[in-house]
């Protein structure tokens, strides 16, 4: 991951959006996040799917990435590959900690480039969702999305180290205060109250870097 210029312009790249769902009859929150990145559709269905090229943004993973293929994201989820329509789209189940959530990516043609939409929907745990809000997840796609982006834009692989380190510093606090607020906008535009979704903002914050809870209220 690069020490940014303009962190806040980078979370700007990325649009988000929050729906409520439903699965089997139990309630589930939809983050979407859309960005779109300035290479051909083939070259991000690339970046996004072969398992040599992954964890040059992201992280190793192991498994079968294809149709009906179990995967493993070393010290993240992993889950079945539940859909596969190279190149416009795929749809995996997420299993982390025990939780079965699900991630729908699509890619369009958008001018010169290719948008990106993913989609991640997951079970509502109340108590969990009033502390963290939709950042809780929505930050940590933020930021392998904006690692994508540095991949495809120099074509190198991510320093693990700085990886590591990315959200200590204060180009990574920036980018991560200005995603978790972006998520929070979300939740309000869903309907979500404007002082608690702020609120579950700062923890998050707090939570991705240390920083005091309470910078995130403004």
């Amino acid at each position: 991951m690069p020490l940014l210029t303009d962190p806040a312009a980078v979370a700007g790249l990325v649009a988000r959006e929050l729906r409520s769902g439903e699965r089997a009859g139990a309630p589930t929150r939809i983050a979407v996040a859309r960005r779109t990145y300035a290479t051909e559709q083939a070259d991000l269905w690339s970046a996004l799917t072969d398992i040599e090229r992954i964890p040059r943004w992201f992280a190793p993973v192991s498994g079968d990435l294809k149709l009906g293929g179990k995967y493993q994201i070393e010290g993240n989820a992993g889950g079945v590959v539940e859909e596969c329509d190279e190149p416009r789209r795929f749809a995996i189940t997420w299993v982390f900690n025990d939780q079965t959530s699900w991630v729908q990516v699509t890619l369009t043609p958008d001018g010169d480039g290719t948008r990106l939409e993913l989609v991640h929907e997951a079970p509502v745990d109340p108590e969990f969702w009033e502390r963290f809000g939709p950042g809780a997840v929505g930050v940590g796609w933020d930021l392998a999305l904006m690692g994508l982006g540095e991949h495809l834009a120099t074509g190198q692989p991510m320093d693990p180290a700085l990886a590591q380190t990315f959200h200590e510093t204060p180009e990574g606090r920036a980018f991560i205060e200005a995603a978790a607020r972006g998520w929070a906008e979300a939740a309000i535009g869903d309907g979500e109250d404007r002082a608690a979704a702020r609120a579950a903002a700062g923890r998050t914050i707090a939570f991705y870097t240390g920083a005091p809870e309470d910078g995130a209220h403004s």
